[in-house]
């Protein structure tokens, strides 16, 4: 008999789905057991997922910055069961200082990453409390806590994602939800591979940055958000969890 995998039986929505981390998590956490509504603003790019992955997934449409979109996503994803577990992923990213940044681009940047992960909460956490149970877990950034040259938007936006992860984790423990945020450092995945060439950089820099001289797998951003959604992580609630490969510790 196969042992049961540690998500068994629930219910989880993963926004930004359809690439990279998101698309790590969606698949670790589905090999774990759990039925997985996989949300992204490309859904040619989460059916191809779901085709991948089998039944587990269940691809959907989804703007976060949207709230009708929203909240089709999350009643999908109570039409399944009990949503039980909400990873926000989808984020933009921005590669000029201040000065450089189009208001357009800065309003745009924090409608996704910031507002984004505001709608998701907003509209998962009623039916968590309503049960006395919940996981959600915010994905921010090293570029939260530090500072990164050429990342205003980028940087004040996830700034913002660690401060409503606490200020949630503070309103809601009472009701069973924790709510976490884990802060990769530099990861390889096809978007930072597109800033990297907007910025004119290199990914050769971005790896000497870093204390251990390379950069991070969605893989193994997706462990970290396996744990924290899981039962192991079950006294932790507030946190930011840094996965940067000690860029912020240099």
């Amino acid at each position: 008999m196969t042992p049961a995998g540690e998500l068994e039986g629930r219910v989880a929505l993963v926004t930004g789905a359809g690439s990279g981390i998101g698309a790590a998590v969606a698949r670790r956490i589905a090999a774990e057991g759990a039925a997985v509504v996989a949300a992204d603003v490309h859904p040619e790019r989460t059916a191809e997922l779901a085709a991948d992955v089998g039944s587990a997934v269940t691809s959907v449409a989804a703007d976060v910055s949207e709230e009708e979109d929203v909240r089709r996503a999350v009643e999908t994803a109570e039409g399944l069961g009990d949503l039980e577990i909400l990873v926000n992923v989808a984020g933009i990213g921005s590669t000029t200082a201040a000065p450089e940044t189009p208001l357009e681009v800065w309003e745009r940047v924090m409608a996704v990453n910031a507002r984004g992960t505001f709608l998701c909460c907003k509209h998962a956490i009623p039916p968590m409390a309503a049960r006395g149970r919940g996981a959600i877990v915010n994905v921010a950034s090293v570029a939260g806590l530090v500072g990164l040259r050429n990342r205003a938007a980028y940087c004040a936006s996830k700034g913002a994602v660690i401060a409503l992860t606490r200020a949630l984790a503070l309103d809601h423990v009472g009701s069973g939800i924790r709510v976490n945020a884990v802060c990769p450092g530099t990861v390889d995945t096809p978007w930072v591979r597109r800033l990297v060439e907007e910025a004119g950089e290199s990914l050769d820099d971005l790896r000497e940055r870093q204390l251990m001289r390379r950069l991070g797998t969605p893989d193994e951003v997706a462990e970290a958000v396996l744990y924290l959604a899981g039962e192991r992580s079950s006294f932790v609630t507030g946190t930011a969890f840094v996965i940067d490969g000690g860029l912020s510790a240099a």
